[in-house]
């Protein structure tokens, strides 16, 4: 296992993060290494598209020849690969610790008054 302080710098030191998962509770790896300045290839699969947007390659995880020609792309094409470096910083700083606290408690506040109107929580 590597200690969560030696993640970033990992990130950093690799030209290409790939990620073909099938099921995902969110997704903190690729958009670690977006943080971090690294294209990312990752599946089409789960909660992966919301969170990453268009600011990586996505892929059906089960088409092996998709993700070989997404990851050639990223790795081969300068152009290609300056946008998803750019795009996946841009995308990785709007997931930040205070918004997801102003989120999460947006979600309980509405759910209080629901309760409060006794109406079902949605």
């Amino acid at each position: 296992m590597v200690p969560f302080e030696d993640l970033p710098g990992l990130y950093a030191s690799v030209d290409l993060f790939t990620y073909p998962s099938w099921l995902e509770g969110f997704g903190f790896p690729p958009l670690e290494a977006m943080a971090a300045g690294t294209p990312v290839v990752a599946s089409n699969a789960s909660c992966l598209p919301e969170v990453l947007d268009d600011a990586a390659l996505l892929v059906d995880p089960a088409d092996h020849a998709a993700l070989a020609v997404a990851m050639e792309s990223a790795m081969r094409d300068p152009v290609l690969r300056r946008g998803l470096v750019e795009a996946g910083r841009a995308r990785a700083r709007t997931f930040n610790w205070d918004r997801c606290a102003d989120l999460t408690l947006a979600v309980y506040r509405r759910a209080a008054d629901s309760f409060k109107r006794g109406e079902p929580i949605a």
